[in-house]
């Protein structure tokens, strides 16, 4: 054709999605705080990797994080308190074909979900966890989380929390065959997005502990750390989060960390004194449980009904 360029091509998809293909419900969420930019951070992930809305499936469990299913125009499962990571585990293991995004909060994955989320993790499926971790019962107004600081004032502690709190990553370095493990605050958009479209693209589960704000019930704990940057510690390395131009300005602390080096990884996160933040941990050749369900899932009918009759032949009295 007259004028067309060499590298010019017709190969297109046939559907396009924009943000508007994945936004579900207006959110509800209160002013300030930092769920919307954990979700407009979902959406545009799910925009640029163009997935099939209709192939996508949101699962959640209870908490405000829980809420994340109802903000998504795909499929969602708003499940029971702690029961998020059993209830995508069994989606994905009879339809391996779909892309699984899991929201939980603290208590909802820390909590009554901690035997779930130990598992899930060893378990190592295909699906995208983000944990909403902002040190509070927020939902249910104000009692102590698993994460909640020690001697943080809440309703159910009015003296402060008695015992300190779960560091999260130090148990999930501690599980067996973990594959991808990082750390985020909800109020770097930048970065945010980079973690979890890295998150994403990972095959396996990928972890990641997002620490937000709750403007109602624990601000002092997230502006504690907004106000004081020396708290953070951005991680560095070829192979970990790509860090926008100009957002390690950002951080008065830097470290180059091999995402590789999951004792390293473990030495960081024991440190309370600093924050890490990118990627801790990635094992892409980690065993995946989800490619062992699906072994037989493509039989044919016949091959099917003769594996039947052989084994009532074996049992057959």
């Amino acid at each position: 054709m007259f004028g067309l360029k060499e590298d010019w091509s017709l190969d297109v998809n046939e559907r396009y999605f924009t943000l508007d293909d994945y936004c579900g419900a207006e959110p509800r969420w209160c002013s300030g705080c930092g769920d919307p930019g954990i979700l407009t951070a979902v959406h545009k992930v799910c925009r640029d990797a163009q997935l099939l809305p209709e192939k996508t499936v949101a699962v959640s469990g209870i908490g405000c994080s829980s809420r994340l299913p109802h903000y998504m125009s795909t499929y969602g499962f708003h499940g029971l308190h702690g029961r998020a990571l059993p209830v995508a585990c069994g989606i994905k293991s009879r339809r391996p074909d779909l892309d699984i995004w899991v929201a939980t909060g603290d208590g909802d994955c820390f909590s009554i979900g901690a035997a779930h989320w130990v598992h899930a993790l060893r378990y190592n499926m295909d699906m995208t966890v983000l944990v909403f971790d902002n040190g509070i019962y927020g939902l249910t107004k104000k009692q102590t989380s698993p994460t909640t600081p020690q001697d943080f004032p809440t309703n159910t502690h009015p003296s402060g929390a008695l015992l300190p709190p779960l560091n999260p990553l130090t148990v999930t370095l501690g599980v067996t065959n973990i594959s991808f493990v990082a750390q985020i605050v909800d109020w770097n958009a930048p970065l945010l997005y980079e973690t979890i479209k890295a998150a994403h693209a990972h095959r396996g589960m990928s972890f990641v502990r997002i620490v937000q704000r709750c403007p109602i019930y624990v601000e002092s704990i997230s502006k504690d750390i907004q106000d004081d940057p020396g708290k953070l510690l951005l991680l560095n390395h070829p192979d970990g989060i790509h860090v926008p131009e100009g957002v390690e300005r950002l951080f008065e602390n830097h470290q180059e960390h091999d995402p590789s080096d999951l004792s390293r990884a473990r030495e960081l996160v024991q440190d309370t004194s600093r924050i890490p933040i990118g990627l801790l941990y990635r094992n892409p050749d980690a065993q995946r449980y989800d490619e062992m369900t699906r072994i037989g899932m493509e039989m044919t009918e016949q091959e099917k009904l003769d594996g039947l009759n052989e084994a009532l032949d074996k049992f057959a009295i």
